[in-house]
């Protein structure tokens, strides 16, 4: 973790915090656009490779001056040691994962995940020998039949996608580190401005960048986040030599992003709760998913652990083509797969982000025909609720 702004609000750091300034003293982050670096001497370069100091670099796949502010700041937020800037948010994801298991391993994992999270573990993870069992994340006697002694890791979402399940994080964590499991938390609907999860008990913390940090739909970035021993010595080896990390130009971009998130994803959230409360009185919806809300099962848990529902609302519409009818209606909301943009964004998450999975394994996760995915954006709330409300009179 960067030292500077440390005693100040995370608002500041998100600002200030891990910042390299050339000899040419920029306000803005330099984007240092290069593959490589040249050496003094050859003496230089041999005691460069075998141990790089922290403003030190050999090659951008390795680290790079730009990637470093970001990692840093990202780290200052969190309230981590280090961190390990990625190509993508599963890229961050598949690194946490597959840098500290090898065959004979044993993962439980939480069943309510993002459809790739679900790939690596149930395909991928079983292809090289590791044991995963998933669990049901809010049901905490599931997890500690089991967690047993031996399990290398525990993963789950904070707030699962798409269904917004709330998981007892300091709970899971007493009970993974009781056997010596390391806890990994994907945490990009806490969001980065409300997350806790550092320290509440999350030993490895995932954000996919290209939500709320970026928050403009530019581009693709993740971040894994932890303490230094583990980003160096574990992670970094093999997000290194296996090719994921982030691209200078997008740190430079992520680093942008993060001085308005704060501003950003407050407004986010107060509108989607708006929006929560006045899809309960409409007729044409059913459930309505938002921990925001003192109805939804996860409202206490979210308030303890963020202080807010966040900047998604799922609610369910009865049925596939209520759904599509209604998105097909929208005139402001973008039909859409991401969360956390300026823009608000619709997603069915059955024929979309969740759609290799079985009816069975829908059903069983809460993925109806119906369910539909808002996350809500910077437009006026007033906008947002008329263009929705005239949408719903088409359902």
């Amino acid at each position: 973790m960067a030292d500077s702004f440390q005693e100040h609000d995370r608002r500041t750091r998100a600002v200030h915090a891990g910042i390299r300034r050339s000899q040419y003293g920029e306000v803005a982050e330099a984007i240092f656009l290069t593959q490589g670096f040249t050496y003094d001497s050859a003496e230089q370069a041999e005691a460069r490779f075998v141990q790089a100091g922290d403003d030190e670099f050999t090659y951008a796949r390795n680290g790079n001056p730009t990637v470093r502010m970001f990692e840093d700041r990202m780290a200052a937020i969190e309230g981590c040691e280090a961190g390990f800037a990625t190509a993508s948010g599963m890229a961050a994801v598949n690194g946490a994962l597959m840098s500290i298991l090898r065959a004979g391993d044993r993962v439980v994992a939480a069943r309510a995940l993002f459809g790739s999270c679900l790939y690596i573990l149930e395909d991928i993870l079983g292809r090289f020998g590791v044991t995963v069992e998933l669990v049901d994340g809010t049901d905490l006697a599931q997890w500690e039949r089991a967690v047993t002694p031996g399990t290398r890791a525990v993963f789950f979402e904070s707030i699962s996608n798409p269904t917004l399940e709330v998981i007892d994080l300091p709970a899971v964590a007493r009970i993974a580190h009781a056997v010596g499991a390391l806890v990994i938390v994907d945490n990009v609907f806490a969001t980065p401005v409300f997350s806790r999860a550092a320290g509440l008990g999350a030993d490895v913390v995932v954000y996919s960048t290209t939500k709320h940090v970026d928050g403009g739909g530019r581009a693709l970035g993740g971040v894994v986040l932890g303490s230094r021993a583990f980003i160096r010595t574990t992670l970094e080896p093999y997000m290194k030599n296996t090719g994921g990390a982030m691209s200078p130009f997008t740190a430079w971009l992520m680093l942008k992003g993060l001085e308005s998130m704060d501003l950003r994803v407050r407004a986010q959230a107060a509108g989607a709760l708006t929006i929560a409360r006045a899809l309960t009185t409409q007729p044409a919806v059913g459930r309505v998913l938002y921990p925001g809300l003192e109805s939804d099962p996860g409202h206490a848990l979210a308030m303890a652990q963020c202080g807010t529902g966040g900047t998604v609302v799922s609610f369910d519409l009865g049925s596939r083509e209520a759904a599509f009818r209604f998105m097909n209606a929208l005139e402001i909301v973008l039909i859409s797969n991401n969360l956390g943009d300026a823009k608000s964004i619709v997603t069915h998450p059955a024929t979309t982000t969740h759609q290799r999975l079985s009816d069975d394994k829908k059903r069983g996760l809460g993925i109806t025909p119906g369910l539909v995915r808002l996350s809500v954006g910077l437009e006026a709330p007033d906008d947002l609720l008329a263009d929705i409300t005239q949408a719903l009179g088409r359902v």
